[in-house]
Formats: C-alpha cells, sequence, structure tokens
C-alpha cells in the first residue's frame, strides 16, 4: 500500500472516531398525557448541537448562533408542571449564575403544548421565569421541533455542549439533590480540560437513570392535525 493510501486511511480512521456515535432510538412510554409511545432519536455523546430558533419569555428569539462564544453551553429540557422540574428549578438557577460567570450559557426550553398541559402554557412560562428570576432565557419549543432534534426523554433532561458544540453530556441535573452532582461535574470537566466521568444517562439504566416527567410528546395523528411535520 503506497504512503499516500495509507495517509488517506489514517485520515479516514480519524474522521470515524471523532463523528463515531450515531444518534440513538429512544422510547417514550405512554401515560400521563403521552398517547401512545413515542419512539424518538436522541443525540449521542459527540453528536454536534442541532440549530434552532425559538421564542422566549422575554419576547426575543434565541438560537445557538447567538452564543457560539461560550466555553459551553447548557440546553435543559424543563417545564412548568412537573414536579421534579420544578424541585429543580432552584437548582438549575444556582448552577446559572455561578456557571455563567465562567462562559458557560445556559437556556431552558419548555417543550410540551399547552394543549396537552395547560399550565405549560407561554403566559404560564413568563409568570414562573418572572416567579423564579430565571438568568437565562425560557423558550418555547410549542412545535417540538427541536425537541425531537435533541431527544428529551423527562423534565429535566439536560444537554451539555463544550466549546465545539459537542456533546458531551447528557441526563439528570445530579441524583436526587446528592452527589453525584452530575451537571456541574460535567461542566467542571469541560472548564479544565478533564474527563466526564458519567457523559450519558438514560432511562432504564439503574443509578444512571434520567427521572423526572415524560415529555409529552404529540403523536404522528396529533401532528398531522396540527399540520405538523
Amino acid at each position: 500500500m503506497s504512503r499516500t493510501l495509507l495517509c488517506c486511511v489514517a485520515v479516514f480512521a480519524m474522521a470515524i472516531r471523532v463523528d463515531r456515535a450515531p444518534a440513538e432510538v429512544v422510547v417514550v412510554p405512554a401515560g400521563h398525557g403521552v398517547s401512545e409511545d413515542i419512539e424518538i432519536t436522541q443525540l449521542a455523546i459527540g453528536d454536534s448541537a442541532p440549530e434552532f430558533e425559538l421564542f422566549g419569555v422575554d419576547f426575543r428569539y434565541h438560537s445557538l448562533e447567538m452564543y457560539e462564544g461560550r466555553e459551553a453551553v447548557v440546553v435543559a429540557f424543563v417545564c412548568n408542571h412537573c414536579p421534579v422540574s420544578v424541585d429543580y428549578q432552584d437548582t438549575l438557577v444556582a448552577l446559572a449564575n455561578k456557571y455563567q460567570k465562567q462562559g458557560v450559557q445556559f437556556l431552558a426550553i419548555n417543550p410540551n403544548p399547552a394543549d396537552k398541559v395547560a399550565k405549560d402554557s407561554f403566559p404560564r412560562m413568563i409568570e414562573r421565569a418572572k416567579e423564579k428570576e430565571f438568568p437565562y432565557p425560557y423558550l418555547y419549543d410549542e412545535t417540538q421541533k427541536t425537541a425531537r432534534a435533541y431527544g428529551p426523554e423527562r423534565t429535566p433532561h439536560v444537554f451539555v455542549f463544550g466549546p465545539e458544540r459537542k456533546l458531551v453530556y447528557k441526563g439528570s441535573i445530579d441524583n436526587g439533590h446528592q452527589p453525584p452532582f452530575f451537571l456541574a461535574d460535567a461542566l467542571d470537566a469541560v472548564l479544565e480540560g478533564g474527563k466526564i466521568e458519567t457523559p450519558v444517562m438514560r432511562e432504564g439504566m439503574d443509578e444512571h437513570r434520567i427521572f423526572g416527567c415524560t415529555v409529552k410528546y404529540l403523536t404522528e395523528a396529533e401532528r398531522n392535525k396540527k399540520g405538523l411535520k
């Protein structure tokens, strides 16, 4: 084999290693507002952050490219009604107040349609953001286009992207307000250039299980009725 061909093979192999992780198929189970089992694709570690443009409670549109200079971006799928998501509001605010000073941008996204859960309507989002003084944009994913691009299973469900906007952590904020503090540990690792010990938390992973209320995904029939693709 020629030296040129060997070099090409080496470069190709390196590219495979960089982009090695395909999207993962997950199933959000029926119940509690989800009409049937919903199969979605979820970003895998190493995937690029999908772009989006969503309207926020500050009456502005927000996109990922607005925060391209940040050291890391945390995309947190949350909502108003879920007791677990509500329980973690103060924790998420505290983490944002700490890490946004270090160049990390937090973005909170509500993926639940108001006709599924009235408490998750945009006016109620405005009220909650004012009440809790969210230090980050609170965005409404009314069409669920962004949620389907990222693949959150529960609320809260956080996705952390490093400087190159590659996914480095996905899962819960912490272990029920106890260590391990997964999100904080992941952000410390990104900022210090270290290793993330637990990069993935998924449904059915025992101690590394994602927990919270299911994202209220629309069925295909419901999406068709709304004219959503």
